[in-house]
């Protein structure tokens, strides 16, 4: 009844007979009208959405009507965003820089309360390096599956392939030219790596697929868009994306190949952000079951339902199935290091490699079938130089103590390019061989280490050293952790970074030690396996990571 206030049960908020507010967006900036009631509420909440551009429309309609009903005393502003520009946003306020994004104009992300992006990948790529953003995710909007889009031409051929057979000649047949939007910085290019990796039967194999998609990469969707039938034969790419250039090109049609099953899709997760007030956390989350009624607006925009299946109106594609069963969510074991291959593939580097020789790398891994922490040490060295190409430019040293003389390190291989000297690399490799009785002169080493990478430091590539130990520092005579810091402070440079990259294995490390010298570098991280079989895992996740750089 009018004047009546009524408590909602979430919060305690009291509300009357709903005066609303509808905030609408145009252009990527917030503008507004208000609609009010003949009734007043006594307290307004007021929500801030960001919604992928494709999906904002639907999200702003459902939102309107959601306004407009009786006692939601509610002003909601719904804002197409782009997901990257959100989650650069995010991860600066987190103090996460992440890979191929970079950092945002923090503002982007300013009073969001709820953010639609176009994938769970972007809260994971977040979380996993930002252990304070956990979101509350209710679930998914909307799904688009993975497709491979061809010429309608040249398609013929290639639907009746199996996935997994398909995926090889991605690979080897040249004149497939296939390509994929940047996964970094696209949730599209990301999920459809990961639709293809998971095809893949072999590390060699995916280190190959992955190469020739890089070798048609585009940074944007539209750009890989405009580019198929031209010098992209093949592209890896959403329903929704397809659905959308049919549309707008029908001279240019593309064909999709739907692979079976779906390994990865769009799936537009609705999260409601951290540290948001209860009262709007309540509105937030009524919101979103509100949501659940715009199945008509998405199946027009090309967009399936949560569960995969097509609603009324939805432009299917020639052969598409009427459901595409999701798959479970990827995790941040699966997305980082498929990204940090990606990274070693597809960007340059200049990269000094520190390997831990001391008498304990004589230890046996269990978990790796008896090879010892030296043997297990080389095989993911022999796999980091597997994946690098001839951008890239590698150094070995070995450290323990007494390594030359009373200096605890030894130079196997200089920093060199990976296209000319690439035997004496492998060659370089062999030679992590643990010392007899040597113990650990980390701090030495890693001072050293620094100063020669920044002495040799150049422009447009990555320059970093990553330091592989399984000990604390054991030295007599040799640096203190205090003067590591402070020469290694006074050595840093802001316009010529170092990334220091630590990888401690097994138990007897002193990660604090680790952390410090990281964190005098400037830039840089410690990643830790404590079961050293994983350190192949744990380097991809360096590699990947942007964290603290």
């Amino acid at each position: 009844m009018p004047g009546r206030h009524r408590p909602l049960q979430r919060t305690g908020l009291i509300v009357t007979a709903a005066a609303v507010a509808v905030v609408v967006v145009a252009g990527g900036a917030w503008a507004g009208y208000q609609e009010w009631s003949k009734n007043g509420c006594a307290t307004t909440v007021q929500l801030k959405v960001a919604a992928a551009t494709e999906i904002a429309p639907a999200v702003r309609a459902a939102a309107d009507a959601w306004s407009k009903r009786e006692d939601t005393c509610a002003q909601v502003a719904v804002a197409a965003a782009d997901p990257a520009a959100i989650a650069a946003a995010v991860g600066g306020k987190h103090g996460v820089n992440l890979a191929g994004i970079g950092t945002g104009a923090q503002s982007q992300a300013d009073g969001v309360d709820a953010w639609i992006p176009d994938s769970a990948t972007w809260l994971v790529r977040i979380s996993s390096e930002a252990p304070g953003f956990r979101p509350t995710v209710l679930g998914s909007i909307a799904t688009s599956p993975t497709v491979l889009a061809a010429p309608e031409e040249s398609a013929a051929a290639l639907k009746q392939a199996k996935m997994a057979d398909l995926v090889p000649r991605l690979y080897a047949d040249k004149t497939l030219r296939p390509g994929l939007v940047e996964p970094s910085r696209d949730a599209t290019g990301l999920t459809g790596l990961l639709t293809v990796a998971g095809a893949t039967k072999s590390a060699a194999l995916r280190v190959g697929v992955m190469r020739a998609l890089a070798a048609n990469s585009s940074s944007i969707r539209k750009d890989l868009l405009l580019k198929v039938g031209d010098s992209v034969g093949l592209a890896v790419l959403s329903e929704a994306d397809v659905i959308e250039h049919n549309a707008k090109t029908p001279g240019n049609r593309l064909t999709a190949i739907y692979p079976s099953p779906a390994t990865a899709v769009l799936d537009y997760p609705y999260a409601i952000m951290p540290g948001v007030d209860p009262e709007k956390a309540a509105a937030a989350t009524r919101l979103r079951a509100a949501l659940g009624g715009i199945s008509t607006d998405l199946a027009r925009a090309g967009l399936r339902g949560p569960d995969g299946s097509t609603g009324t109106g939805f432009p299917a594609l020639p052969g598409a199935p009427a459901t595409v069963t999701p798959p479970p969510a990827a995790g941040a074991a699966a997305i980082t290091p498929l990204l940090g291959s990606w990274t070693a593939i597809t960007q340059p580097g200049r990269m000094l490699a520190v390997f831990d020789v001391s008498g304990s790398m004589k230890a046996k891994v269990p978990t790796a079938g008896g090879l010892t922490r030296a043997e297990v040490t080389q095989r993911t060295a022999q796999q980091g130089l597997a994946l690098l190409d001839g951008r890239w430019s590698v150094g070995n040293w070995t450290f323990s103590t007494n390594m030359v003389g009373t200096r605890p390190w030894k130079e196997n291989v200089p920093i060199s390019s990976v296209a000319t000297h690439l035997p004496e690399l492998q060659a370089g490799i062999g030679r992590i061989v643990p010392k007899d009785g040597g113990d650990t002169g980390l701090f030495d080493t890693a001072l050293a280490a620094y100063a020669a990478v920044k002495k040799g430091w150049k422009p447009g590539v990555s320059n970093s050293v990553v330091i592989y130990t399984d000990g604390k520092n054991d030295n007599p005579g040799g640096l203190t952790i205090d003067e590591l810091v402070a020469k290694m402070t006074k050595l840093r440079d802001p316009a010529k970074p170092v990334r220091m990259i630590i990888i401690g294995m097994g138990t007897a490390i002193d990660r604090d030690e680790l952390e410090a010298i990281a964190k005098a570098s400037g830039s840089g991280g410690v990643f830790v396996a404590t079961d050293p079989a994983k350190i192949g895992e744990i380097f991809l996740e360096a590699i990947a990571s942007r964290r603290g750089a």
